[in-house]
This record gives C-alpha cells, sequence and structure tokens, in this order.
C-alpha cells in the first residue's frame, strides 16, 4: 500500500509540474500577443466604449459584427446591441423621469432614488451579463454562452414588463405610475409615458430577439451536452483550479503514507 500511494504521490506531483508548465508557456504567449498589440500596427486593439484619445480612461472591450460575427448572425446581434444600448438610454431618461415627479412630489424621493440604482445597476449589468455573452456565443459558437445568455436574459424580459409596468415606489416610470400622475400634473405625466412606451418598447423587442437568438442558436449545431463540456474544460483548465486538486491529491497522499507508516 506504501508503494501504491508513493508512486501516485509521485504521479500527481509529476502532472502537477507539467500543468504549471503548460500554464507558464500559455501565459507567456499571451504576453507576447499583448506585446505585440500593443507595439505593431494593425493588429485589435479594445474599441469599446468609444472614448477620446485624451481620456486616461482606455476601451475595455474589441467589438467588430463584420470581422468578428458570421455575416448570417450579424444582423439579430448588432439588434442585441442596439436594445442595449437603448436600454441604457430608457434608463437614463427614467431617471429624469423620476427627478421631474421628485420636483412636484417630495414623496416620490424612493423613486428617484431607486432610478439611479437601476441606472447604475442595469447599464452595465445588461452590457457585460446578455450583450457580450451573446456576442460571444455567435463569434465562437459556444453552447455555453449561448445557455448563459438565454438564462440571464430571460430574467432582463421579465425585468422589462416589470419597467413596463411601472408599480409606484419601485423607481420604474411604467404605465401604471404614469396613470397616477397624469390626472394632477400633464407634463410630468406625458414625460413618465414616453418612458413607460420606450420600457414596453424595450420589453416587446426582447421576446421577439430571444426567439430569434433561439432560432440561430439551433441552426449552430449548439447542445446542452457541448455547454457541459465547454464548462467541464473552462475549469479544469483554469490555473487556480488546477493546482487547488493538485494541491488536495497531494496532501491526500501524504495522509495515506503517514497512516502506512
Amino acid at each position: 500500500v506504501q508503494e501504491v500511494a508513493s508512486v501516485a504521490h509521485s504521479d500527481f506531483l509529476r502532472r502537477q509540474e507539467e500543468l504549471e508548465r503548460k500554464a507558464a508557456e500559455l501565459e507567456r504567449r499571451e504576453e507576447e500577443i499583448n506585446n505585440r498589440n500593443r507595439t505593431q500596427p494593425g493588429i485589435k486593439e479594445n474599441n469599446w466604449p468609444p472614448l477620446p484619445r485624451f481620456c486616461p480612461i482606455r476601451p475595455c472591450f474589441y467589438q467588430d459584427f463584420s470581422e468578428e460575427i458570421p455575416p448570417e448572425y450579424q444582423r439579430v446581434c448588432k439588434m442585441m446591441y442596439y436594445l442595449c444600448m437603448m436600454n441604457s438610454l430608457t434608463l437614463f431618461l427614467n431617471v429624469l423621469a423620476c427627478l421631474a415627479l421628485f420636483t412636484i412630489a417630495p414623496s416620490y424621493g424612493q423613486d428617484f432614488g431607486l432610478s439611479l440604482v437601476w441606472l447604475l445597476l442595469f447599464t452595465p449589468c445588461s452590457f457585460l451579463c446578455w450583450y457580450r455573452p451573446v456576442y460571444k456565443a455567435f463569434r465562437t459558437d459556444s453552447s455555453f454562452s449561448f445557455f448563459f445568455f438565454f438564462f440571464v436574459f430571460f430574467a432582463q424580459v421579465v425585468i422589462f414588463i416589470i419597467q413596463a409596468i411601472g408599480i409606484t415606489g419601485w423607481g420604474n416610470s411604467g404605465w401604471l405610475a404614469s396613470f397616477s400622475v397624469i390626472g394632477s400634473n400633464k407634463v410630468v405625466g406625458g414625460i413618465m409615458m414616453m418612458v413607460a412606451v420606450l420600457f414596453t418598447l424595450c420589453a416587446i423587442l426582447s421576446v421577439i430577439l430571444l426567439k430569434m437568438v433561439h432560432g440561430s442558436y439551433r441552426r449552430t449545431g449548439a447542445s446542452f451536452q457541448k455547454a457541459q463540456q465547454e464548462f467541464s474544460q473552462g475549469v479544469f483548465s483554469n490555473k487556480n483550479v488546477q493546482n487547488a486538486a493538485a494541491t488536495a491529491a497531494s496532501t491526500a497522499a501524504q495522509s495515506a503514507l503517514h497512516q502506512d507508516n
């Protein structure tokens, strides 16, 4: 038993060294690519958000529909991008509408505060949590990215519907909130109703685009089994996971040796 444990321990150490060597090689290649991107012209550089050169903050993402997205999926991918931008604009206008409501009725301060929270929360989350996954899904034909998108975007559709309804006190200038104000102040009620129209358009477009993406997903050959495989490969290729697994295996082998002794 001691010999078997010793062999297992040696095998784990060898595998750990091999994984660390491969990880170091990948890091070296990634560093070379990053250096090449900074020094050589014509190499892809992050271009989103489009910021002026004098801005100290640099773009965080690269996107090019004509270059990275297959032609048959460019239209739906662009529409997802426009929906994401429309959502951000609507959330900003919602803050203005709630501010206008707050100026005529200080009791609606909660709506104004929540509208700011929704703007700061949903604007980056919509871009990172469902637009970028669907962009990556079309770019790399990733089953995992498709399933992640469907899971998050379904929740986004529900949020759009709730925002369009506009329950009073929830920070959304939807239909119920608009109708409750327009009788006492037509100007503010009209502004809120315009935002309610935009929320409604977002909800309708999100349902249409969800069906369009699902139709495109079925044509790509993606599947739940592929998503599981991609997730497993991503987890086990992660350096931290590899190190943790190797450490746990090494500790178990050492414990077995001590017990035998």
